[in-house]
C-alpha cells in the first residue's frame, strides 16, 4: 500500500512539475526507493542528533575546509567549536586520525569529520586519464579501476572523491575533456555508472569512498572550449545529451553531486534551483547530499547573480547546495540569513540531515580512524602496478598501421627513443595526478629498455623541449620538469643530436604530445597543434626516411593531420598513468594487442570544432563532407575508431524481430571473424537513426556496444540488445519524452562509420 501512495504522489508530482517549458519526466521509470530498516536506525539516529544541534553547529556540518589555504583560525580551533563537517586536500594518514580524534572524542557532539580529494584516474597508483579509461569502451575495467582507487585513497583515510566527471565535452579546445568520456552521451552513461560502482561499492565497505558526480550542468559546453566560461544550451541538448550522463550516475546511486561553475543559460549553476532542485531532486528522485566546486558560492557575486555574499550563500542554499565547499559564506552569513528569513531553517536541517546520513552509512560514526599500518600495505602493491599496467594497454587506440609496422620485431639491433615526452615520469602520469609518485612512474623509455634488455641497443635523445608559457594552477603540487635547453645554440644541437640518432637506428619510436599541465583545469588552447617544435622535429625524422612510430600522450585530439599521411603507425596512449611505459612497450612489442576506440571523433585542424558524428540531416546530407570550401569537413578519425594486430570483421547482421514496441528489446547478432594469427579485441557497436517523427533526430546514435575478445582463427555470433526505452527522446516540439512509431535504419560495425545496416520498425 505505502508503494502504491509513493507512486501515486509522484504522479501527481510529476504532472504539475513545469519549468522554463521543460516538462520533468523519467521519475516513473524508477521505482520509488523506501526505506529499509537500516534506514529506518539511520534516521532515528540523526533525528535525534539533529535535535542537540545549534543552528552554529549545523552551518559547521555544510562547511568544508581548504586543509593547504591560509586561514586565520586554526583548523583545530574550527574542529573544537564544530565549524566544520569536512576537509579538503589532507592525506596523510596520521594526520587524518589527529584531526578526527579531536572531532570525535573533544567535541560536544562527537560527528567525525568527512575527508575528501580528489582521486580522478588513481591516489598513489595512478591508472589513465578518464577519457582514455572511456577508450577502453569497457565499464568494467573503468569500474575496476575506480574501485582500485577507492582502495588506496581508503587506506589513509579519504572517504569522499570528487569524480567522476561526466561532463559530455565535444570541444576538444576545453582541458577538461580529459576528465570525462567524451562526446557521446550512451557512453558515458555507461562509464558513468562505472565509475559510482568503482569508488562507492556497497556504501560502508572500508575500502569504497562516496563518489561525487561533477560538474552538475553543463560544464563541457562552455562556450569557446573557455574553462569556466558561460554555456548556452537547449533544452534538447540538454535533455538529450548532457543530462543522460548525471541521471545515469545518480541511478547507480551517486551519493554526492558537485555544481558546476558557468552559467547555464544565464543563471550559475551553483545558484541554479532547476537543476539543483527541479531536476536533481524532485525529477531523478536523489537522495544524496550537493556540494558546491570551489569559490563557487561567493562567485555568485562575481557573475552578477547575487547582490552579496549573504545573498550569495542565501541563493546556494536556496537552489540546494548542502555544503560549501573551501569558501566561508556558509559560516559566516548563514545564521544571519535563518534569522532573517532569507533562509528557512527547515532547509539547514534538510542540508544537514544529507550530510549526517551520508557519513552514517560510509560507518564513520561507528569506526572513524584510519588503521595503522593499512596505507603501507595498500600503496603502490604489485596488484595496484598489475591493474594500472592493464588498464594502460586496453585504453590504447591505434590509429594507424600501414604495411603492419607494429608490432615491432626484438630482433631490431638497435631503436631510437626520441621526444620531449618520451622520459617524462609527471607527463606519462597526467594531470590530476595529485598523490601519486614520480619514482613509482614508468616512462616510455623506462619501459622500452625493460622489454628488450641488453638484447638490443636503445638511444634517446630529447630533441626539443615544451614548455606551457604559462602557470599552471597545479604547479606548485604537481609539474612538468623545467626547460633545461635555454640557449638558442643549446636547442640546435638537441635538435641535431636528435636526427643523429635517428639516423643511426633501425626504428625510431616518437613520443610527442602535451605536458600535464596542458591538459585538464584551466588548460583550454587556442589550437590543437602539437606544442612547441614537436611538428618540425616529426617532419625532420621522416625526411631520414627511416621508419618511424609515434607514440602519442595527451589528454584530447591533437591535430596529426600531416602524421597521419606520413607516419606508418601511430599509437594514441593518452596519458596512461603509473605503468604506462610498461604498457606501451607491451603493445609496440606485441605482448599485448591495441583494442581501444576512439571515445571522441578526431578532427583534421581546430577549424572544425565541435565536431561530433551525432549531427542532424542537413540541406546537403550527401555532401556533408563538402561543408567548407576550402578543406574537407570530414574528421581525420570517426568516434569509435581503433586498429588491431588482430584482422576482426563483423559481417551478417541479423534482427531477432523487425518490430519494436514499446517496454521491448531487439537483438542484433553479427558474426565476427578473426581471420589472422594474432589473439585480440573487437568492439562491436550498435548504432541507429529515427528516420521522421516529432523531431529530427542525430543522423546516428550509440545505442549498444559490448568489447569481445576472440582467439586467432576464431569465428563467434555475437549479440548486441537494443531497448526501446534507449530510443526514447526529449522532443523540443512536445516538450516531452516521446517514442516515435515509424522506421528506425540501425548499422552494427566497429566505429561510427559502420557499413552493417537494416532496418526495424517501432510499433505504435
Amino acid at each position: 500500500m505505502l508503494f502504491r501512495l509513493n507512486r501515486l504522489w509522484l504522479q501527481k508530482s510529476v504532472s504539475l512539475m513545469l519549468f522554463s517549458g521543460l516538462a520533468l519526466s523519467s521519475l516513473l521509470s524508477q521505482e520509488p526507493r523506501l526505506p529499509t530498516s537500516n534506514d529506518a536506525a539511520m534516521h532515528r539516529f540523526v533525528d535525534n542528533l539533529l535535535t542537540k544541534m545549534t543552528l552554529d553547529e549545523k552551518i559547521g556540518q555544510m562547511s568544508q575546509i581548504s586543509y593547504k589555504e591560509p586561514h586565520t583560525v586554526s583548523h583545530e580551533d574550527r574542529i573544537h567549536k564544530e565549524q566544520v563537517g569536512s576537509f579538503l586536500f589532507v592525506h596523510d594518514p596520521a594526520e587524518i586520525n589527529r584531526l578526527q580524534h579531536i572531532a570525535v572524542d573533544e567535541t560536544r557532539l562527537h560527528i567525525p569529520l568527512l575527508f575528501g580529494f580528489d582521486v580522478i584516474h588513481g591516489f598513489r597508483t595512478i591508472y589513465p586519464v578518464p577519457l582514455a579509461l572511456a577508450a577502453s569502451w569497457d565499464p568494467a575495467l573503468m569500474e575496476h579501476a575506480q574501485s582500485m582507487a577507492a582502495r588506496e585513497a581508503s587506506s589513509v583515510g579519504i572517504r569522499w572523491t570528487f569524480a567522476p566527471m561526466v561532463d559530455i565535452a565535444r570541444d576538444p579546445r576545453w582541458g577538461r575533456i580529459m576528465e570525462g568520456s567524451g562526446e557521446d552521451p550512451f557512453l558515458g552513461s555507461r562509464m558513468a555508472e562505472a565509475q559510482v560502482r568503482g569508488f562507492q561499492g556497497t556504501i560502508g565497505d572500508p575500502h569504497h569512498i562516496l563518489a561525487c558526480v561533477k560538474h552538475f550542468a553543463g560544464y563541457g559546453a562552455a562556450a569557446g572550449g573557455r574553462d569556466y566560461d558561460q554555456a548556452d544550451i537547449s533544452d534538447e541538448q540538454l535533455w538529450n545529451v548532457y543530462f543522460p550522463p548525471f541521471h545515469a550516475a545518480e541511478s547507480a546511486g551517486a551519493a554526492t553531486f558537485m555544481a558546476a561553475y558557468m552559467d547555464l543559460n544565464g543563471v550559475p549553476a551553483t545558484g541554479n534551483h532547476f537543476l539543483l532542485h527541479d531536476v536533481l531532486r524532485q525529477n531523478w528522485g536523489f537522495q544524496g547530499f550537493v556540494v558546491s566546486d570551489w569559490l563557487t558560492v561567493p562567485n555568485l557575486v562575481t557573475q552578477g547573480f547575487a547582490s552579496s555574499p549573504a545573498d550569495a550563500d542565501a541563493r546556494a542554499v536556496n537552489a540546494g547546495v548542502d555544503m560549501e565547499m573551501t569558501s566561508s559564506l556558509y559560516r559566516d552569513f548563514l545564521a544571519a540569513d535563518v534569522k532573517s528569513g532569507a533562509v528557512s531553517e527547515l532547509s539547514i536541517n534538510t542540508a544537514v540531515r544529507l550530510i549526517l546520513e551520508a557519513k552514517y552509512k560510509l560507518g564513520l560514526f561507528k569506526n572513524p580512524y584510519v588503521a595503522p599500518g593499512l596505507a603501507e600495505k595498500e600503496l603502490a602493491s604489485p596488484e595496484q602496478h598489475n591493474a594500472a599496467r592493464i588498464a594502460a594497454q586496453r585504453s590504447a587506440v591505434l590509429l594507424r598501421n600501414e604495411a603492419n609496422t607494429l608490432p615491432l620485431k626484438k630482433s631490431m639491433r638497435s631503436i631510437a627513443v626520441i621526444g620531449p615526452l618520451a622520459d617524462s615520469k609527471p607527463d606519462t602520469m597526467g594531470s590530476w595526478s595529485l598523490a601519486g609518485k614520480y619514482d613509482d612512474t614508468v616512462t616510455v623509455l623506462a619501459g622500452i629498455r625493460a622489454k628488450v634488455g641488453p638484447s638490443m641497443e636503445v638511444r634517446y635523445a630529447k630533441g626539443v623541449e615544451i614548455k606551457r608559457g604559462n602557470a599552471s594552477i597545479f604547479d606548485e603540487q604537481f609539474s612538468s620538469p623545467r626547460p633545461t635547453l635555454l640557449t638558442k645554440a643549446q636547442k640546435d644541437q638537441a635538435f641535431s643530436d636528435a636526427i643523429d640518432v635517428v639516423r643511426s637506428s633501425d626504428l625510431t619510436v616518437l613520443v610527442m604530445g602535451e605536458l600535464q599541465s596542458m591538459s585538464g583545469e584551466r588548460a583550454s588552447r587556442t589550437t590543437l597543434t602539437l606544442p612547441g617544435d614537436q611538428e618540425k622535429l616529426l617532419e625532420a625524422t621522416v625526411a631520414t626516411g627511416k621508419p618511424i612510430v609515434l607514440v602519442l600522450l595527451n589528454g584530447r585530439p591533437l591535430d596529426i593531420t600531416w602524421a597521419a599521411q606520413h607516419i606508418s603507425a601511430i599509437l594514441e596512449a593518452w596519458y596512461p598513468g603509473t605503468e604506462g611505459g610498461n604498457a606501451i612497450a607491451d603493445l609496440l612489442f606485441g605482448d599485448a594487442v591495441p583494442g581501444g576506440k576512439l571515445p571522441v571523433t578526431w578532427p583534421r585542424n581546430v577549424g572544425q570544432v565541435p565536431l561530433y558524428y551525432a549531427h542532424t540531416l542537413s540541406q546537403i546530407p550527401d555532401d556533408r563532407n563538402a561543408m567548407y570550401w576550402d578543406e574537407t569537413s570530414a574528421p581525420l578519425y570517426p568516434f569509435g575508431y581503433g586498429l588491431s594486430y588482430a584482422s576482426i570483421t563483423i559481417q551478417h547482421l541479423r534482427l531477432s524481430t523487425n518490430e519494436l514496441h514499446a517496454g521491448g528489446t531487439i537483438e542484433a547478432t553479427v558474426t565476427l571473424d578473426n581471420s589472422s594469427k594474432i589473439d585480440g579485441d573487437q568492439t562491436v557497436e550498435l548504432y541507429t537513426h529515427q528516420r521522421a517523427g516529432s523531431a529530427s533526430r542525430p543522423i546516428r546514435e550509440l545505442k549498444s556496444f559490448t568489447r569481445v575478445h576472440l582467439k586467432a582463427g576464431e569465428q563467434r555470433s555475437i549479440a548486441v540488445t537494443l531497448h526501446a526505452d534507449d530510443l526514447r527522446f526529449w522532443s523540443p516540439a512536445t516538450h516531452q519524452w516521446e517514442l516515435d512509431p515509424g522506421v528506425f535504419d540501425l548499422w552494427v560495425g566497429d566505429s561510427s562509420a559502420a557499413t552493417e545496416h537494416t532496418t526495424f520498425t517501432v510499433a505504435p
